[in-house]
């Protein structure tokens, strides 16, 4: 199932784009799927970060739920489902962008190397996929795409993940009031984030395939985008 649902149409759709991609080029291709996954799920996105702001909007008060019922918890779990039906928050849907991207991320991976670039796998192809003549794995002939332990890719990988995440923790603290026990907490998962995740993706990067390095460039190139047109659609509001 995850073959024929995934797999299959991600690596048809790459291999499409490969084909009107110039001189065949595998990196402009990871790019253009990129865009258009992310286009696909940026509904989900957007859902995302409406709880995120939900969320912060009633922090307050479920602390004081946490407070008042901390020796009842099934009385503070009903009273905090409470608060999240009356302010129209729906806290798992992050978790629900997460198990969507990470299969697609999984086939995107087996679309790209699995099947062994630049050779192409025809009994994978629909039959209104025609495989292309040319396939480039030097990206503008800068980079080998397949090879590994590309450190300036590395570099940055880390630098536009840290953009993205550090726009995302700037439109998230604006406007909040926190405890000082809050604040703290908060502090340190936002330094974990600021340079935790950063690191763990630039070394990712930097142990596998150059392609995957830059799929997560463009992935964040586009986040740095999205989050740039919400933080315009709040100013708008206001």
């Amino acid at each position: 199932m995850f073959e024929t649902f995934l797999v299959q149409p991600i690596y048809n759709g790459f291999i499409f784009l490969i084909g009107i991609m110039p001189q065949g080029d595998v990196g402009l291709a990871i790019i253009a799927l990129t865009i258009f996954i992310r286009a696909v799920f940026y509904p989900a996105f957007t859902s995302q970060i409406r709880t995120q702001i939900g969320m912060q909007a009633i922090q307050g008060q479920l602390d004081e739920v946490n407070k008042k019922y901390k020796d009842n918890p099934e009385e503070r779990t009903r009273r905090t489902m409470a608060l999240f039906r009356e302010n129209k928050v729906r806290p798992f849907s992050s978790f629900l962008v997460l198990f969507i991207q990470l299969p697609v991320f999984f086939a995107l991976y087996l679309a790209f190397f699995r099947e062994g670039l630049p050779d192409i796998n025809p009994e994978l192809l629909y039959i209104f996929i025609k495989a292309p003549e040319v396939v480039s794995v030097g990206f503008f002939g800068l980079m080998d795409l397949l090879s590994a332990h590309n450190v300036l890719l590395a570099l940055i990988v880390a630098a536009t993940q840290y953009a993205a995440i550090r726009l995302t923790l700037t439109r998230m603290n604006n406007g909040a009031t926190l405890t000082p026990e809050r604040a703290a907490t908060q502090n340190m998962q936002k330094h974990l984030m600021l340079y935790m995740m950063p690191a763990l993706i630039a070394f990712i990067s930097y142990t596998l395939p150059a392609a995957v390095g830059l799929y997560f460039t463009a992935s964040n190139l586009i986040s740095l985008g999205q989050e740039y047109l919400i933080k315009h659609q709040q100013k708008s509001k206001k």
